[in-house]
């Protein structure tokens, strides 16, 4: 496979998993998250990633949610299972979940915590792909993982079977654009950011969009990259505006956060919204109502109206 073998491209987010408020997966819940991302026109969804906390859920609650997300690919989504886990054993269950499902294709990050050397990391992607038939996106998450994939290592890992694409959350923009540059021609590559610069690279036909997170600008985050196919730079350096302030109201620039936690800060955006997008699981905790309205007062400070929360 290479980056022929799929068609992705635009923003596709990672989505928060809902849960109810004794940490039971919700999937009515789920699906009336997934008709409002529907409605607001997302070239696809990420689930059971770092949003979705895939580290508090079980493996028989990762494959429900791939069997559930499934379904919305007849609405024109993308449907992308996180495989995110410390063992290949672990990840390679999760990928024939996704097989099994029927999703478009998988996300792994390296194993989180363990912190490999190059070789194990090759060696991890090399033996899930060995033991999968399902496209395979690599996740470089230096904050999550504590290791930075650098240009030569992605260059390694895309030379892998199953190997489709990159997305690449790293801190560190000259490895990114390395890559970028680099890799482009075998896979797709994903993490460009929503500002001047992105817009620019875009418009020159650099990478393929952005795995973000969340998607709780509705419409905003996919009409960007829908103004770079339609050649509009200034429409969508206006909508990519719109990302930044969420950006720097919410997230320092190596994408931790500043206040609570990422999970709790999109679950209550969207609930503010009236996307019903339940509530974090233990051991996250819900944000304090300081923090709350902070939230609120970003997405006030846009424009969206809310609600109060229930």
């Amino acid at each position: 496979m290479d980056r022929n073998s799929v068609d992705w491209t635009g923003y596709i987010p990672a989505i928060t998993t809902p849960f109810d408020r004794k940490g039971r997966l919700d999937l009515d819940a789920f699906d009336g998250q997934m008709e409002w991302l529907t409605s607001e026109r997302m070239h696809g969804v990420i689930l059971a990633g770092t949003s979705g906390e895939w580290f508090s859920m079980s493996a028989l609650e990762r494959a429900l949610l791939f069997q559930a997300g499934v379904r919305y690919r007849k609405a024109g989504l993308w449907v992308i299972g996180a495989c995110n886990a410390y063992t290949a054993a672990e990840a390679i269950t999760h990928a024939h979940a996704a097989e099994e499902a029927g999703l478009d294709g998988i996300l792994l990050t390296p194993p989180p915590y363990v912190v490999p050397n190059r070789r194990e990391i090759v060696n991890f992607y090399r033996t899930v792909s060995d033991a999968s038939n399902i496209a395979m996106t690599v996740y470089n998450w230096p904050r999550g993982c504590i290791v930075d994939m650098d240009a030569d290592l992605l260059d390694e890992l895309a030379d892998i079977d199953n190997v489709v694409a990159i997305k690449n959350s790293t801190g560190n923009f000259a490895e990114f654009l390395s890559g970028l540059y680099r890799l482009e021609g075998r896979v797709r590559y994903f993490g460009l950011p929503t500002s001047e610069l992105g817009a620019d690279l875009a418009l020159l036909g650099h990478g393929d969009g952005l795995m973000g997170s969340g998607g709780v600008l509705g419409a905003d985050h996919p009409d960007f990259w829908r103004a770079i196919a339609d050649g509009d730079r200034a429409r969508a350096i206006e909508l990519g505006e719109r990302d930044r302030v969420v950006m720097t109201d919410w997230f320092r620039p190596d994408y931790g956060v500043q206040f609570g936690n990422q999970q709790a800060i999109m679950k209550t955006a969207l609930r503010l919204r009236g996307v019903p997008a339940g509530f974090v699981r233990d051991p996250l905790m819900e944000l304090s109502a300081d923090e709350v309205a902070r939230v609120e007062a970003t997405l006030h400070k846009l424009g969206i109206e809310t609600q109060p929360l229930g």
